[in-house]
């Protein structure tokens, strides 16, 4: 192998799709440009103040800086299942049924490390959260993109790759709310999914963490709540949006003990758990007061509000999510023929306003972009007078 040659996994990667506009980004903050960020859902609001005392107070004990235990210590894993006993009504094995992730997205990859072999084939959403993807394509698997435009038709088309791929599928991956879509599904969904599951000899996969970030009153349901979900299922929740703590690292699987098993077997290969101050601060968080939570929703719902009223007005119409931090928005027509990342560029470029391309989450993607909103509201509103200009020049 040449020195200037890629590695065989580093092959499996295409250029990371928003590494581009992240460049930009910086070139534009370097120069001293304001540039308004909805480009990442990295959330702005900071955890409440009891959980930050938490990590303060147990950091400060001379003995919490030793390793801690790969699938989480157990009062965290007792607490994931008192918070799934408590929002969804289902009753977790804490020491088989739960293990403590960094992130949900290293819970993901190392899923796909755990249950896949080479050339597995995988069925995943598109547009869907890049790692549902590219955690199978590193773990040497062919994922077959599923079209996502409305839940239903998904699961009718995930039906029909079970029957026409070869070999057949192993595993279907599913994210509502989604993630970039914000799509919603009820409980009805899920049934259907754990049927399809069955009757195909699927594991299915599901990312649950926006649970908590829904603005019409209906909390998102599990799939562990479907009985008989946990003999295929596993699901991954993150204390990132719920509780403000992205950079804490801190996420859980749950469900299916078989699956919980092989994560918890390569975890403890490759980790030895996330620092334990932090777990014993994510404790304080699940058990403790959940106003901020109720607060982090309200904002983000205020948020979203003033973002598709004021782009609207700009003349940039975005759709209304149900759900998540996100706003899925088809490109306006002018531009359409640009993609996603030429459009992202140029918007970019002409009103220091920077989103995500479409084309980053899957094919399918490409006439949209992504909207977070990590940004305040009186940003939001500078943010759409600057597209008002951009949009009547044309």
């Amino acid at each position: 192998m040449s020195h200037d040659e890629e590695f065989y996994r580093e092959r499996r990667l295409p250029p990371y799709v928003f590494a581009e506009v992240n460049r930009m980004k910086q070139a534009y903050r370097a120069e001293g440009r304001d540039v308004i960020d909805f480009g990442m859902g990295n959330p702005d609001l900071a955890p409440a103040p009891h959980i930050i005392a938490k990590l303060a107070e147990v950091a400060a004990d001379p003995r919490a800086h030793r390793y801690s235990a790969s699938q989480g210590v157990p009062s965290l894993r007792k607490a994931l299942a008192r918070y799934y006993e408590r929002r969804f009504d289902v009753g977790l094995n804490p020491d088989t049924e739960v293990c403590v992730t960094l992130g949900s997205k290293e819970g993901l990859a190392n899923l796909a490390q755990a249950i896949t072999a080479p050339g597995d084939v995988i069925l995943v959403p598109d547009p869907s959260y890049p790692i549902h993807m590219f955690g199978f394509l590193i773990a040497g698997a062919a994922v077959r993109p599923v079209g996502f435009s409305d839940p239903e038709d998904f699961l009718r088309e995930a039906v029909h790759a079970c029957r026409r791929s070869i070999p057949a599928p192993s595993a279907l991956v599913l994210n509502f709310p989604s993630n970039p879509t914000a799509q919603v599904v009820d409980l009805d969904f899920y049934k259907e999914a754990v049927r399809i599951a069955k009757e195909n000899d699927l594991v299915l996969i599901s990312d649950l963490a926006y649970s908590e970030i829904y603005f019409d009153g209906t909390p998102p349901p599990s799939i562990l709540e479907v009985e008989g979900a946990k003999d295929v299922a596993v699901e991954f929740t993150s204390m990132s949006k719920t509780y403000s703590m992205p950079g804490w690292r801190m996420g859980f699987a749950a469900g299916s003990a078989r699956l919980v098993d092989a994560l918890k077997r390569v975890k403890s290969y490759l980790d030895y758990g996330a620092f334990t101050p932090i777990q014993i601060a994510a404790v304080a968080a699940l058990d403790g007061p959940q106003d901020h939570v109720a607060e982090a929703r309200e904002t983000y719902k205020k948020r979203r509000d003033v973002l598709v009223e004021s782009f609207g007005r700009a003349g940039f119409e975005i759709p209304s999510p149900p759900a998540t931090m996100f706003a899925w928005a088809p490109i306006p027509e002018a531009f359409a023929h640009l993609g996603s990342v030429e459009f992202a560029k140029k918007l970019l470029e002409e009103t220091d306003v920077a989103v995500a391309p479409g084309l980053g989450f899957g094919e399918r993607g490409d006439g949209h972009v992504r909207l977070a909103v990590v940004e305040n509201e009186q940003r939001i509103r500078q943010a759409a007078r600057a597209l008002k200009g951009f949009f009547a020049k044309g």
